[in-house]
Parts: structure tokens; C-alpha cells; sequence
């Protein structure tokens, strides 16, 4: 096992240099061909990892964003606590293989390794064989009607160090490190496409700044999900690319100068003590983070963010279309100032609620809430009988959803004033 798997701390580094490491690292294993492509049709199967995704759609809402012109179209299949060889289903409920063809799947993006490396590495060698089988059960499947399904194989992430709640963290890195080492090796043999999350998740939690990812050492918060988001998206799309890029305003006071990415500044003016300017947005914002604690340098780096150089001394705040955005110091807004809650950010958070909302569509109609009304007592009553058609008119939801999904969020030109107060 390489160095990379061993719990020593990583370098400090500058910002730019320490982002452009969890890209290196979580692209170390990847395939150089982009795995997703524009208009595919993905299918997420997998563990509670998988599962959870659906909750969370910060994945989602960047793969769409990023295809807005094709855009994806994503299905999760994934169930809490499912392996490889332990994936049990309700009765009288679409089978994923239905599934996978009412979808017409062009991609599966499978989520293994974290139940089975409890398994220590003593059960590596029977961990390789089922990625083999499940491999090899979809070899030629053609789910789409035209095409055989494409594969991508994501590793576990990492354990994170949680004090008494994770008292075998090292040993427990020593498994999961050594089991996205065989998933990693079955993929290159078979030739398909491999994702790693251990290593991201990794780096990031040896990082001792920002909130924690998960909730139990395994587990993702709503925090984590946001977190990993980005190097989960970079190499499902590893165009060279790397991550989606914030957007960058700087703008020098003294001068009236302005530049940008990811938006467009015109119309600057400015008096004494205030500066207006016209923002066209020609991409969409970056996700907001779900935590109001200071984030990690590398995550910071990633945030939307206004640098507005020699302002005059006292503290000023910005408005977007009068909305209240962000106060701070001119000492602050020379280095640099997050911007994550402007509209088009509340644009974006709507949005990412109406994957989220049309995942939940979908679980209905794929998993059993209930099992009473499907093999107990309630079988036989008002609300059993009527369940058949429910699961068929959720799955009529989601797709409804789904076509409004396409059209992305509405990119505006808006108004941003920054002017000092509490003269």
C-alpha cells in the first residue's frame, strides 16, 4: 500500500495549490475520457452513500448545471446499508432492472466497498471477485435500447476522526484504503471508468479547520456531501477541466477598474463612500455551504467571492437587487469576501430543492415506505389496493420534474451597490 493510505497530515500549502491537490489526488485513479458525457441518462446504485445523494443534490445540481445545454438525467437507485451480494427488495415493486430500462440508462454509477470492508482485508481477494460478477452482469446489457450500459465504479470515502466515536479510525483508513486499492485495480481490468473518494475525504478531514464531514466517521453530513461534492463532479467530468470555477469579482476603487470570472462587471461608478455596479451572470453561482462555521482553506477557495481593493476605512455593505448580501470591513473586502447569499444563490438553492424534490418523487415510487400495505395486514385495504397506481403516478411526477429540470436557473443581469454604513 502506497504513502497515500498511511494517516500523515498533508503539507500546508497556499489555497490554489491546496484545491489543486484534492483534484490531482481524487483524479490519481480516474480514466482520462470524461466518464459522464452531455444527455446521459445515469443511474446511481450503491450503499447508503449512494442512497443519501438523493437528500442532499449538490452532485446533481452541478452535473446539471454543467450539461445545461444536454442536460443529464439522473435516477438513484441506491439503499442504505447495501452491498454487493446484499441487496434485498420489497415485493410488488419495479425491479432495478425495469428500472434501469424504463430510465433507458446509458450509465451506472455504482457505490460499493464501505460495507464490505468491515470485512478486513482478509476479504479483499472475495471483495475483487463480486466487482467482477457485478461487472460482468451488466456486460452488453443494453438498457437504453442502443447502446451497452456504461460503468463507473466509486470508491468508499474515508473515517473520519471523531474521537470517542470512531476509536479504530487508523485501522478502519488501513481497510477502506486498501479496498479502493482492489476496486481501483478491478476497474483498470476491466477497463472502467474509477472514481476515488477516499483520498478527498481523506485530506479533508486530516484538515483540522471547518466543520466536520460526517456525521458518525462514515456517514456524510449535509456539510460533506457539499464538501465532496466537488471532486465527485471533477472526475465524473474530467475534461482537464477541474472543478466548477466560483465566480471572482475584483475591482480596484481607486482606479475604476474591474475584472471578473464567471460574470461580467459593467456600468461601475462610484462616490465617496459607495460603489455601483452592473453584474451579468454567464455562469451559475457555486452551491452555498450548509454551514455558518469558518470553512477550510481549500473549500474557501471555492467559494463565490467580491474582492474590492482600496476602499476607503469603515465598513461597508454590499446589496444585490436591494437584497442585503454581505457587511465587512475595507480591510475585509480587500482580501476578499464570500458572496453566497445573493439571489441568483437563492436561485440556486430553490433549484437544487427541486432535484431533491424530484428524487423523493422517484423513491416513492421505487422503494416501500410501508411494508404493511405491500405484504402485511394492510394488504387488502382502500390504501394497499391503491398503491399499484400511486407507485405509477409518483414515477409520472418525477419524470414531469425531471423536463423541468432542463431549463436550468435563470441567468440575470442584476444591480450590486456597495456602501459604507454606520457613518
Amino acid at each position: 500500500m502506497t504513502d497515500l493510505y498511511q494517516h500523515t497530515p498533508f503539507p500546508r500549502m497556499n489555497h490554489r495549490h491546496c484545491i489543486l491537490l484534492i483534484i490531482c489526488l481524487a483524479a490519481t485513479f480516474s480514466q482520462a475520457e470524461s466518464p459522464i458525457r452531455s444527455g446521459d441518462r445515469i443511474a446511481l446504485v450503491g450503499n447508503t452513500f449512494a442512497d443519501q445523494l438523493r437528500i442532499h443534490g449538490y452532485l446533481e445540481t452541478l452535473l446539471l448545471q454543467h450539461t445545461i445545454d444536454k442536460p443529464v438525467s439522473i435516477r438513484n437507485l441506491g439503499w442504505g446499508g447495501d452491498m454487493l451480494t446484499a441487496r434485498d427488495r420489497p415485493t410488488n415493486f419495479p425491479s432495478e432492472e425495469t428500472t434501469l430500462t424504463a430510465h433507458q440508462t446509458d450509465v451506472i454509477i455504482a457505490c460499493f466497498g464501505m460495507g464490505e470492508s468491515f470485512g478486513g482485508k482478509a476479504s479483499i481477494g472475495e471483495f475483487k471477485r463480486q466487482l467482477q460478477a457485478f461487472i460482468e452482469s451488466h456486460a452488453g446489457q443494453s438498457y437504453n435500447g442502443e447502446s451497452a450500459v456504461r460503468l463507473i465504479l466509486v470508491s468508499p470515502i474515508a473515517c473520519e476522526d471523531l474521537g470517542d466515536l470512531t476509536p479504530r479510525r487508523n485501522e478502519r483508513n488501513g481497510d477502506l484504503g486498501a479496498y479502493t486499492q482492489a476496486m481501483k485495480e478491478v476497474a483498470e481490468k476491466a477497463s472502467v471508468p474509477f472514481v476515488d473518494l477516499f483520498a478527498p475525504s481523506r485530506y479533508l478531514m486530516d484538515e483540522s479547520a471547518g466543520p466536520n464531514l460526517t456525521s458518525n466517521g462514515i456517514h456524510l453530513n449535509s456539510y460533506g456531501y457539499w464538501a465532496l461534492s466537488q471532486a465527485f463532479f471533477s472526475q465524473l467530468t474530467s475534461d482537464n477541466s477541474g472543478p466548477p470555477q466560483p465566480w471572482s469579482l475584483s475591482i480596484n476603487f481607486a482606479e475604476s477598474t474591474a475584472e471578473a470570472n464567471g460574470v461580467q462587471i459593467t456600468a461601475l461608478s462610484k462616490e465617496s463612500n459607495r460603489l455601483r455596479f452592473e453584474v451579468t451572470e454567464t455562469t451559475a453561482p457555486t452551491p452555498t455551504p450548509p454551514s455558518d462555521q469558518s470553512l477550510p482553506p481549500q473549500l474557501e477557495f471555492q467559494r463565490d467571492t467580491l474582492k474590492v481593493l482600496n476602499l476607503p476605512a469603515g465598513t461597508y455593505q454590499l446589496t444585490v437587487d436591494k437584497k442585503t448580501v454581505a457587511t465587512a470591513s475595507a480591510g475585509a473586502w480587500s482580501e476578499g469576501v464570500a458572496i453566497d447569499a445573493s439571489p441568483a444563490h437563492d436561485a440556486l438553492e430553490s433549484y437544487r430543492k427541486a432535484v431533491n424534490d424530484k428524487n423523493l418523487q422517484f423513491v416513492y415510487s421505487w422503494k416501500a415506505l410501508n411494508q404493511v400495505h405491500i405484504v402485511g395486514e394492510r394488504k387488502k385495504s382502500p390504501s394497499g389496493r391503491a398503491l399499484p397506481g400511486e407507485v405509477i403516478e409518483f414515477d409520472r411526477l418525477a419524470r414531469k420534474q425531471d423536463a423541468e429540470l432542463r431549463s436550468g436557473i435563470e441567468l440575470k443581469t442584476r444591480v450590486w451597490l456597495l456602501r459604507r454604513v454606520g457613518d
